[in-house]
């Protein structure tokens, strides 16, 4: 077929072996450090048949090419390696902490200098942009679940001259393609949403534009930041069912978004309008936030996301997260569960709030 696939589709039939007599359905784990020489991947460091079953099934639905890395953070620092000593990256003053923890330490060295901003300022972001060398993306962002007009900040970055990075983790491919929007590579912290079963560590970049592609590729072969094979493995399986996980969730988030915004003792909600992500604020602040983490039965208090079962976490028990994130602030993943049994024990929490 000449038309690109549904992404419900790609995620399903991608990345599987030739359909031949007696071949597997599915890609099998291949253990082996060495291969024979005479072909591509002639060692363990550079390539492996599991690792390219997930990169094709990535790839074909971000619509690039995609490298798998062994956590979100080495593909994120893989990227921000390419950057020029002395460079300027714009960055959201609000994202995934490892990545803003990763910038600050690069700034501090002296190796970039870090202009964050905004998002939901677009004009503000886009005058940011200039003699920037490479502007760092998230929408919506970890964990305020802000969204940003990514199309103008993309077009006014480049025009700036700038490339553009957008960590697609919470939208998913599912819900968000950045390289159709303009962007040139695209992270995912894989042991989210794509993998979804909270049982792997891997991350990915993507990106159409070969320079960065063969630019990353060497940075993964030299520096050994590499996926295992069953890590890859959960993944491309866990990517098998990634469409009906994340419109199930994002269901049961819109609902649990309108039953949390009735409720007395919280004080505001953030939902996007799209993926599995919700944030609330508290009446009685940060104790009453501390006190609901350890008053539900379902909901499990822990600090990562995307996966099946549904999580929550204050985000300001961790003293690195910006001074700007509410202390109150809770951050809700959204998981697979029965959305009336997760509001039923999310409401008994927040009754007992007020007792």
């Amino acid at each position: 077929m000449t038309e690109r696939l549904s992404p419900a589709t790609i995620a399903v039939a991608a990345g599987r072996p030739a359909q031949e007599p007696d071949a597997p359905l599915n890609a099998p784990v291949t253990l082996a450090s060495v291969f024979v020489a005479g072909g591509e991947r002639e060692y363990g460091r550079y390539a492996n048949p599991t690792w390219e079953a997930f990169e094709t099934v990535l790839g074909e639905l971000e619509g690039g090419r995609a490298l798998a890395y062994a956590s979100g953070m080495a593909a994120v620092s893989t990227v921000l390696d390419l950057v020029a000593p002395g460079a300027t990256v714009v960055a959201p003053q609000h994202a995934y902490l490892g990545t803003l923890h990763l910038l600050a330490t690069k700034e501090r060295r002296g190796e970039v200098t870090v202009r964050q901003v905004d998002l939901t300022d677009t004009a503000a972001t886009v005058a940011a942009c200039d003699d920037a060398a490479l502007v760092w993306l998230e929408s919506p962002t970890n964990p305020m679940l802000e969204v940003a007009d990514l199309p103008a900040i993309i077009e006014g970055a480049h025009a700036a001259g700038a490339r553009v990075v957008v960590d697609n983790t919470f939208a998913t491919p599912i819900l968000q393609q950045p390289l159709d929007l303009g962007a040139d590579v695209v992270v995912h912290s894989a042991t989210k949403l794509l993998s979804g079963h909270a049982d792997v560590l891997l991350g990915a970049i993507v990106t159409r534009d070969p320079e960065i592609y063969q630019a990353v590729d060497e940075q993964r072969r030299m520096k050994g930041a590499i996926a295992g094979p069953m890590e890859a493995w959960l993944a491309t399986r866990g990517m098998r069912t990634l469409h009906l996980r994340v419109d199930y969730a994002q269901r049961s988030a819109a609902f649990l978004a309108e039953q949390l915004a009735s409720h007395p003792e919280v004080r505001s909600v953030r939902f996007p309008g799209y993926g599995t992500m919700v944030a609330i604020q508290f009446a009685g602040g940060s104790a009453a936030a501390d006190k609901l983490t350890g008053a539900t039965s379902i909901w499990v208090h822990a600090t990562s996301l995307g996966g099946v079962e549904s999580t929550f976490e204050r985000r300001r028990r961790w003293s690195s997260e910006p001074s700007t994130v509410p202390d109150d602030l809770v951050r809700l993943s959204v998981g697979v569960e029965d959305m009336h049994d997760l509001w039923a024990d999310l409401r008994q929490a927040l009754d007992s709030l007020g007792s």
